[in-house]
């Protein structure tokens, strides 16, 4: 199937209704009253929500350059739809809300891998191949990630032919 612009675009208008399971609202309260801020309703707690678009992490990435802690709570303002708050009612949030609402807003605007999405990038060849150079060679990650398809490729045919990184440099 053939994606048309319309497609492309159709997730960054969509909104989310979130559950806000009472523990995250209330950490700090047990049983009973652990709803006791709030009306007792047979209605779940829930705010509305918005996926960030690029042009929106493009704007939070520059005003927030060296601070990840500004990020996070300029990323929970921009994506909550309902209700809307201000970048200080978020930083005025407690740490575990705004965890749990960040990981939300990262889920639904696609930032953010579930485990299902770990597990196939693990299985993927370059993945494997990456892990299996950095083990017989003792590499770290960030070693790895500067090599090239063809390096990685020249690295793993030495293996195979039972050789080493310094045999290669001879």
């Amino acid at each position: 199937m053939r994606l048309s612009p319309e497609d492309l675009l159709f997730g960054g208008g969509a909104t989310h209704t979130i559950r806000v399971p009472p523990h995250v609202l209330d950490p700090g309260a047990t049983g009973a009253e652990a709803v006791a801020p709030f009306p007792v309703t047979d209605e779940p707690a829930t705010v509305v929500i918005r996926p960030l678009v690029l042009a929106d992490v493009i704007r939070i990435d520059r005003a927030a350059r060296d601070d990840e802690t500004l990020s996070s709570v300029l990323m929970v303002a921009q994506a909550l739809v309902e209700p809307a708050v201000t970048i200080d009612q978020v930083q005025r949030m407690h740490a575990g809300l705004v965890e749990f609402l960040l990981g939300e807003v990262n889920r639904v605007s696609g930032l953010r891998l579930g485990a299902e999405a770990i597990e196939e990038q693990i299985q993927a060849p370059l993945a494997r191949a990456c892990f299996v150079l950095a083990r017989e060679f003792g590499w770290t990650p960030d070693d790895c990630a500067g090599l090239t398809l063809g390096q990685v490729l020249l690295y793993l045919e030495m293996l195979g032919r039972g050789e080493t990184i310094s045999e290669a440099q001879r």
